[in-house]
């Protein structure tokens, strides 16, 4: 089905002679419009069709790990592209379809462990299929099929979609970024307020090529250990209808922004956020900035399943998180302190299928998922060069982690750690126009306790990592 949607997309290309452009899906997918081909009946549906947008982009990622020692390095390299087409509106409705391929041109052999730990790859692997890591050239996803009805300011969408939300978003970091499947809405009618919300029942994750449904797209990435310190097992055990999110961001004054969201996962937990953000204009044009968070986390009914060893969020179980940060910024500068804080009163769970957290000290290539009595506090700073068109970014943070035997709080066996990122982008222009590069480099150094046990040590700590990325926007 995926292959014929290809070649019917490509017939497309060809038979309107359209030239296109897809962006990088790092927040809301920005439109780029290419040629038209406009029909005398502006009220039809064929010139909804000419008078549509197609987009392309092509991607090579490499990445590597370079773990402690003796214990297994790896790195890959992945190529792949895609087409997006977009219809104009038509009585205000719009039908939107996009698909990607991707090739495992040459990589590390992932379906053998550390001979030391009996580990398995954890970061390269997800530039293609988590489930399959034998499968090089069948990485084929049909990502958008939906239908959207525009009224007024405000939508509504229906179908396979991406979106960006606090705790289910595209988690780009890979080769392609995280699909869900329902329906979504945006309400734009009220004056500085925007509302959005609906519900999910099936998501397509990063590093997958299928679709699930909400229960089994739960546990498609590593489960970790039960509070117990049991295998967790609720990989294909939990049972739940979908995921029911809305948010309310406003405008409470010209300095003062805020966000009230809640995601209800059917039959397994409820999470909730409100975050005040604070932003002030300077005579000399920067920008003082500062928010203030706070999530919380209850288990519904069984948490999934009534097993509890099977179950994903244990039943009675809660948590809470609390952040905060401060900075400043200008054209070319932005510096910030964060910080955030996880109580012992359980565990912060979210899916890593679903997306990333949105927490204050969050960094690429680590996670605060699956622990409780989290202390965090990372800076940042990043510096633009303007004229030549150079972004750079530094920072470093240090996580104070619960002991990797602490079963009850720390859920995948991660120490204490400090990590330092450092990302340098530049955007080519003239005869290279269109084309994007990324140099990140992260480096994790252990502060915590690891029983000389190098399951604690392996992909988690004392390593370095190495990513390049090419994006070419058509």
């Amino acid at each position: 089905m995926n292959r014929i949607l290809g070649i019917m997309i490509l017939g497309l290309v060809f038979n309107n002679n359209v030239y296109a452009q897809h962006q990088e899906l790092t927040d809301k997918p920005e439109m780029y419009k290419g040629k038209k081909t406009i029909d005398s009946d502006s009220t039809s549906l064929l010139h909804a069709f000419k008078s549509g947008t197609f987009h392309g982009h092509l991607r090579y990622f490499f990445m590597a790990t370079d773990n402690q020692d003796a214990l297994t390095d790896y790195y890959a390299n992945a190529v792949g592209g895609g087409l997006r087409f977009e219809t104009a509106k038509f009585y205000g409705f719009q039908l939107a379809v996009s698909g990607f391929y991707i090739f495992n041109i040459q990589s590390s052999d992932f379906t053998k462990p550390d001979t030391s730990t009996g580990q398995f790859n954890r970061y390269e692997i997800a530039l293609f299929d988590v489930e399959n890591p034998t499968n090089k050239k069948d990485l084929d996803r049909l990502e958008e099929l939906y239908l959207k009805y525009n009224f007024r300011k405000s939508s509504i969408t229906f179908g396979r979609q991406l979106i960006n939300t606090p705790f289910i978003n595209l988690q780009d970091g890979r080769m392609r970024p995280t699909g869900v499947e329902g329906a979504m809405f945006e309400f734009n009618e009220i004056k500085h307020t925007k509302i959005e919300g609906g519900f999910l029942y099936a998501f397509s994750p990063r590093g997958t090529v299928k679709w699930y449904s909400t229960g089994k797209s739960i546990g498609i990435y590593p489960t970790g250990l039960n509070p117990d310190g049991s295998k967790s097992g609720y990989n294909d055990n939990i049972k739940s209808k979908g995921v029911a999110l809305i948010g309310i961001t406003t405008a409470l004054t010209e300095k003062f922004k805020l966000q009230v969201w809640d995601f209800f996962t059917e039959n397994v937990f409820n999470t909730a956020m409100i975050q005040l953000d604070y932003s002030a204009t300077q005579n000399n044009k920067s920008v003082l900035f500062a928010s203030a968070q706070l999530i919380k986390q209850d288990a519904i009914n069984d948490g999934g399943n009534k097993d509890q060893l099977k179950s994903y969020y244990q039943k009675g179980s809660r948590s809470l998180s609390i952040g905060a940060k401060a900075g400043w910024k200008n054209k070319r500068w932005e510096t910030s302190v964060n910080y955030n804080r996880i109580t012992a009163h359980g565990r912060y769970l979210i899916p890593r299928e679903w997306g990333r957290e949105p927490f204050f000290t969050f960094l690429p290539r680590e996670r605060n998922d699956g622990l409780g009595d989290v202390h965090a506090i990372v800076g940042k700073m990043n510096y633009n060069f303007l004229k030549a068109r150079l972004k750079t970014s530094l920072a470093a943070g240090y996580y104070k982690l619960p002991d990797v035997k602490n079963y009850s709080l720390n859920k995948y066996g991660l120490p204490s750690y400090t990590q330092v990122n450092a990302d340098i982008r530049y955007t080519f222009a003239k005869t290279l126009k269109g084309l994007e590069a990324q140099l990140l480099i992260a480096g994790k150094v252990n502060n915590g306790e690891t029983y000389n046990n190098n399951r604690y040590i392996i992909n988690k700590v004392n390593l370095m990592q190495y990513n390049f990325v090419l994006n070419f926007h058509f």
